[in-house]
């Protein structure tokens, strides 16, 4: 198991019209590319219909998403904060596939204005949380973001942001196979509650 890449996707926080997200989501995809044990791929709410009424028969749009997410050791949640929180976009998501996050890590690419968006990512902790996801320490957060990157998307100081990013895959990677190899040993459907 030590040489299989770990399978990790990447969620856009925000569908918003204009978004910054796609810069973003789109710098942090090539950072975790260049991890040689991460094979990656990219989730976004935009390009899904999930339908925002959930229904005891699950619609085909979310059962693909569901199985999408199941099949990953790990995820990435690149998020704005929008008025000191996440979007509702993310928490709708996150709720409308409730079982495929147990006993899996989730790293955090945050940005926003001052804050760079740590207090979507303090409040995503609690909901990783109660889905019996695992959230690691480390993050990656850009402040005033508009102003880090240029207009097609390459950051004007790369050494800060390379590095915390290569310390949260670090911890992701870690966890993901720590956890990989406990699931494969017992289900943690077994033990939630």
């Amino acid at each position: 198991m030590a040489t299989e890449k770990i399978r990790v996707a990447l969620i856009y926080g925000s569908t918003r019209e204009g978004r910054f997200c796609d810069t973003v989501a789109q710098w942090a995809a090539v950072q975790t590319k260049k991890h040689a044990g991460f094979s990656l791929q990219v989730i976004d709410p935009a390009d899904i219909d999930i339908p925002m009424r959930l229904q005891r028969n699950c619609a085909p749009e979310l059962a693909a998403l569901k199985t999408q997410l199941a099949d990953v050791d790990a995820f990435i949640i690149v998020t704005p904060e929008y008025n000191h929180g996440y979007p509702a976009v993310l928490k709708h998501l996150i709720d409308s596939a409730y079982g495929v996050w147990q006993a899996k890590p989730v790293g955090f690419v945050s940005y926003g204005g001052l804050s760079g968006g740590v207090r979507a990512v303090e409040q995503l902790r609690q909901v990783f949380a109660e889905v019996h996801a695992t959230t690691v320490r480390n993050t990656v957060s850009f402040m005033n973001a508009w102003e880090q990157f240029d207009r097609d998307g390459n950051l004007h100081d790369t050494d800060r942001a390379e590095q915390s990013m290569t310390m949260m895959l670090t911890q992701l990677h870690w966890w993901a196979t720590a956890l990989k190899q406990a699931r494969s040993v017992q289900s943690y459907a077994e033990i939630a509650t």
